[in-house]
């Protein structure tokens, strides 16, 4: 809990921050942004290059380990026709905008130059929304679900931004299982949206 409640400070304090005039005029933001990404999964990468388990526990659950981004690419679409019923979007468009499976940044474009601008924005929140509840309520998710549902819920950013809570709160063990569901949702991202609309 206590770790949830500093990101999500953390995560306030940088629109803060990112919203003043200072920093948008001194910062590449992008650039930034891409460089504590990268240094982020280098880190990752020496934590798992660290364990000599991990290609192991692969090989060993290599079927539940292509399971999951199959489960959260199925559960996901299948949640998107549900919350459809609710809103004024099409079916097809719910879709689309759950098709993104977290990664907002490419989601988001490809459904604007297909579709709308409108549906385009509305997949940026929805992805990053999906993003904040897996860093803010991992705890509570591992504790209700198991280790495993962390990396669903994570979805494409499994690999990314949401590993290093992955590790925290579902072991080490899983970080290979995690970046080999981020990967595979990444790549089947734009061939399901395309597909949608």
């Amino acid at each position: 809990m206590k770790g949830s409640i500093i990101i999500s400070i953390c995560f306030i304090v940088g629109v803060f921050v990112g919203n003043s005039v200072i920093v948008a005029e001194t910062f590449d933001i992008d650039n930034l942004t891409y460089l504590a990404l990268l240094l982020l999964v280098f880190l990752v990468g020496i934590s798992i290059g660290g364990s000599a388990d991990n290609l192991k526990l692969i090989r060993n659950n290599s079927i539940k380990a292509l399971l999951i981004p199959l489960s959260t690419a199925t559960g996901t679409l299948i949640g998107s026709v549900f919350v459809s019923l609710f809103l004024t979007y099409s079916i097809k468009e719910c879709m689309a905008v759950g098709a993104g499976f977290g990664y907002y940044s490419l989601s988001s474009i490809i459904i604007k130059n297909i579709h709308s601008q409108n549906l385009g924005v509305i997949a940026l929140l929805s992805n990053i929304i999906r993003e904040i509840i897996t860093l803010v309520f991992a705890p509570v998710i591992v504790a209700l679900f198991g280790k495993m549902s962390i990396i669903s819920s994570g979805g494409a950013t499994s690999m990314d931004t949401t590993l290093p809570i992955v590790i925290r709160h579902a072991g080490k063990q899983f970080a290979m299982i995690s970046v080999l569901n981020g990967v595979s949702l990444t790549i089947i991202v734009p061939i399901i949206i395309e597909l949608i609309l």
